[in-house]
């Protein structure tokens, strides 16, 4: 693939470093939110907290939810029994509820004759979605409470939350169903909870329902009991520890066709039963999957089962709920006499997207949603890795190159935004879901894997999903886990990149100065932008200069940005790759001796066409520079 943009001259080679690329929002979001100093709550009292993040002075442990679902009424109720700790003693418990009526809360302590459970005062706060409870003496330190609510609510008609979904038979007959999707913050809408990623916690889900219904959560079912004469309870295994937005249920007539993996877990695809004849490929692929990332990343998959489930009334295109994704039905099913092969590219990127999330986003996930990319970027960077494998055939390589590409088409606006953004309240959070959090996200570590190697890139993701299993992150976390591969005692590393050896270059800067992978990475992700890098050969000397590129702008505009480049090349005398990192606004490289050519930015392995097309590297012959 060609750069589509880049400066050419008999005296200089200007190219745009593609893989370091962004696709970014049309708009930047207005960052400052405001709290009231004295907020009041829906009853007019003052509510006893002002700021959107919650308090992390209270805990939550576990919940037990009870779900009941009346899809003739659209309507539900609900209890909520969330376990918590407090760290400090408090009279006062906030967490979130959105377009819930409360009815009861009370606060369980002790434990056989000693139980007791007293009522809680509830203040709610609507604009900042929090509600209060208010305990009559406070929380002890260490101990063990259980807060109880009881609650109803409206099936949302927005796709967020708890929602209702239709479709129509063949026959024409419509039908209801209800779903959810809680991602980023519509946990809150379906059940009272502290709907923030770090407060992780285990769940065990009930779900009432008619008997012509099926009811399907995070977990297998284990078992099913009559409540009363036409309804039927279903007990949810207990979860793993999570967070909020990926707690998942639905209730519908779905069917299913199901297989197993090498490691024995059970992978079913749900649908429509019109539709579940189309089933088969995404099972197919989500099987095969799952298998590549048990392997890839040396971890199991922690749960007993993954379902995927095609919704009728789906927004996004799909929802990496854990032990059970959601999808638009033309993200998922796929019909062998009609869906086109560019459907069946989707199909399988788009699963391998949300099974890579399996780990990159559940197992570890980002603190705070400034850091939205961690989850996304890795996922976006692992449907290449991994597809490239297991369907080579689709030839995912120039279809990741090219998004790169067409980042820089976006990315090189003035309203870009960094990667990592500070964000406070729900609507500024939506807005992170963006090209920039996605795609600059996967290219980026795209460039950073093909200057550490493949190899050592590898070995730092696997480290950091075993250090941080069923924890939050921040961006230092990953940084740490990858300069930790990387030792600079003369030590030699992977593909002897992180010492000198026969295969590394004694003028690259990595072995004069070492590397500080968080230095450089920040530059890519704390700034918006990328840089455009013009290179001049003169006899032995590489001259290199960066400048911040920008669309329609003459010249470099005076932003003061400046990026750690990591750059990689061969020359006509050398097939061995070597590695120079720019972190100047111009430096010189002396080569041994002079060459014919240097080829910038070529991928540290050759046995794979990704090497050919890595950052658009680009020719330079001394012979037309006039040296």
């Amino acid at each position: 693939m060609v750069f589509p943009s880049f400066k050419r001259s008999l005296a200089t080679m200007s190219f745009l470093l593609s893989s370091l690329l962004a696709l970014l929002t049309v708009s930047t979001p207005s960052w400052c939110q405001i709290s009231e100093a004295s907020p009041k709550g829906s009853n007019g009292m003052p509510f006893p907290w002002n700021k959107i993040r919650l308090p992390e002075y209270v805990i939550p442990v576990h919940y037990d939810l009870l779900i009941h679902a009346n899809l003739t009424t659209l309507t539900f109720w609900g209890t909520t029994e969330v376990e918590i700790t407090a760290s400090q003693p408090t009279s006062t418990i906030i967490l979130h509820s959105h377009h819930l009526q409360i009815s009861r809360a009370t606060l369980r302590k002790g434990a056989g004759e000693r139980l007791s459970e007293e009522p809680l005062q509830i203040l709610e706060h609507p604009p900042q979605e929090q509600i209060a409870l208010l305990a009559p003496e406070p929380l002890l330190v260490g101990l063990l409470y259980t807060v109880v609510i009881h609650y109803a609510g409206n099936l949302s008609e927005t796709f967020h939350g708890f929602y209702k979904s239709t479709y129509r038979t063949k026959e024409g007959e419509l039908r209801i169903l209800a779903s959810t999707q809680f991602e980023p913050t519509a946990a809150r809408m379906a059940f009272p909870c502290f709907d923030e990623p770090a407060f992780k916690a285990s769940f065990s889900i009930k779900i009432r329902r008619e008997p012509r219904h099926l009811a399907i959560s995070n977990m297998p079912l284990v078992k099913s009991v009559t409540v009363a004469e036409g309804l039927i309870e279903d007990h949810f295994d207990v979860t793993v520890k999570m967070s909020t937005y990926l707690v998942a249920f639905i209730i519908s007539d779905f069917e299913s066709v199901s297989k197993i993996t090498k490691s024995g877990v059970k992978v079913s695809v749900y649908a429509v039963p019109d539709k579940i004849n189309q089933a088969d490929y995404a099972l197919d692929a989500a099987v095969t999957l799952l298998d590549f990332y048990e392997d890839y990343f040396n971890i199991p998959y922690p749960l007993p089962k993954q379902d995927l489930a095609a919704i009728p009334d789906f927004q996004s295109g799909a929802m990496e709920n854990w032990g059970l994704t959601t999808y638009r039905e033309s993200a998922l099913l796929f019909d062998a006499e009609k869906s086109s092969a560019s459907s069946k590219l989707g199909i399988t990127m788009i699963v391998a997207h949300e099974l890579a999330h399996q780990w990159f986003g559940n197992l570890v996930t980002m603190e705070w949603w400034n850091d939205l990319w961690l989850n996304e970027g890795f996922a976006k960077f692992m449907e290449f890795v991994s597809v490239s494998v297991t369907h080579p055939e689709l030839k995912v390589e120039d279809y990741f190159f090219g998004k790169c590409f067409d980042a820089m088409e976006v990315d090189a606006l003035n309203s870009s935004h960094p990667v990592s953004t500070p964000v406070e309240n729900p609507a500024q959070i939506r807005e992170m879901f963006d090209d920039v959090s996605y795609d600059k996200g996967a290219c980026i570590l795209n460039m950073l894997r093909e200057y550490l190697s493949a190899d050592a890139f590898k070995s730092g993701i696997v480290q950091y999903l075993q250090k941080h299993s069923y924890k939050n992150t921040k961006n230092e976390d990953l940084w740490d886990s990858m300069a930790s591969i990387c030792p600079t005692d003369g030590v030699k590393g992977m593909d002897g990149f992180c010492s000198r050896s026969q295969h590394t270059s004694s003028f690259s800067h990595w072995h004069q100065e070492g590397l500080d992978v968080k230095t450089m990475m920040n530059t890519w992700t704390l700034q918006k932008g990328f840089p455009l890098i013009t290179i001049t050969v003169r006899g032995r000397n590489v001259h290199m200069k960066q400048e911040h590129y920008m669309k329609g702008s003459e010249g470099a505009p005076d932003t003061g940005y400046l990026w750690h480049v990591p750059l990689t090349f061969i020359t006509s005398k050398s097939d061995m790759v070597h590695r120079f990192l720019l972190k100047t606004k111009t430096d010189v490289l002396i080569l041994p001796e002079e060459v014919e050519w240097i080829k910038f930015n070529v991928a540290v392995s050759s046995n794979d066409r990704a090497s050919l097309i890595n950052n658009a590297f680009q020719l330079v012959r001394p012979s037309s520079l006039g040296c």
